[in-house]
């Protein structure tokens, strides 16, 4: 019998990734990181001078980071526990932005914090990773949890009736990150996500459709 699959994001839904990631910057590169919305466009500045860090160099040092310092990472408080008794009913997916060549890294953190699951890394929307998971286990329903805007457009474009959490477990920038227009629902922590994602798999109804709009 088909089970419901659960597929979340890492970075401030399982892992607290900008209040590490700033440190970092601060520590060994001499940067202030202040994100006030989902770019980063901006929100790099050295500490010596207040120039702004231009983008060539804001993807590398993100790159950086996932290649060796992911260790500074620690998980959002009450994620493990949901999804160890979600996994009783549910198959569990990680579907994070790191790339393909940090995705054992990747799964290595989150084994390590208490959350042995596949790990699928990506680059780009996750409308098409999620159709092709959403393929391959053939569930009875679908719930993707994420922090970005963008990613719940894209699935709710490739995979419609899939019940979409806006979650930004990061209180340092959750108020700056807009309500997704395309999420069923925003929940910033994971006791009241626990009871939300529960009453969907209970109540086990494809989730209904929304009207588009432009995100």
């Amino acid at each position: 019998m088909a089970r419901p699959l659960l597929i979340c994001d890492c970075d401030e839904v399982l892992m607290h990734m900008v209040v590490p990631f700033g440190a970092w910057l601060a520590a060994d590169h001499g940067i202030r990181f202040a994100l006030e919305n989902t770019s980063f466009a901006g929100a790099l500045t050295r500490i010596d001078s207040g120039d702004v860090v231009p983008p060539v160099e804001v993807w590398p040092l993100l790159d950086g980071f996932f290649a060796r310092e992911m260790h500074r990472q620690y998980a959002v408080a009450g994620a493990a526990a949901a999804l160890a008794d979600f996994s009783r009913h549910a198959d569990i997916v990680i579907l994070t932005n790191v790339g393909e060549g940090h995705q054992p890294a990747r799964r290595e953190q989150i084994i390590a914090a208490g959350m042995d699951y596949p790990v699928v890394g990506n680059r780009g929307p996750k409308g098409p990773p999620l159709a092709e998971l959403v393929a391959q286990y053939a569930p009875s329903l679908t719930i993707f949890v994420d922090d970005l805007p963008q990613h719940h457009a894209s699935v709710a474009e490739h995979v419609p009736d899939a019940w979409r959490l806006h979650m930004v477990a990061e209180p340092q920038i959750a108020d700056k990150i807009p309500t997704a227009r395309h999420a069923h629902a925003r929940i910033d922590d994971w006791a009241q996500a626990h009871v939300w994602i529960t009453e969907i798999l209970a109540g086990a109804a494809p989730a209904p459709a929304m009207q588009k709009e432009a995100e």
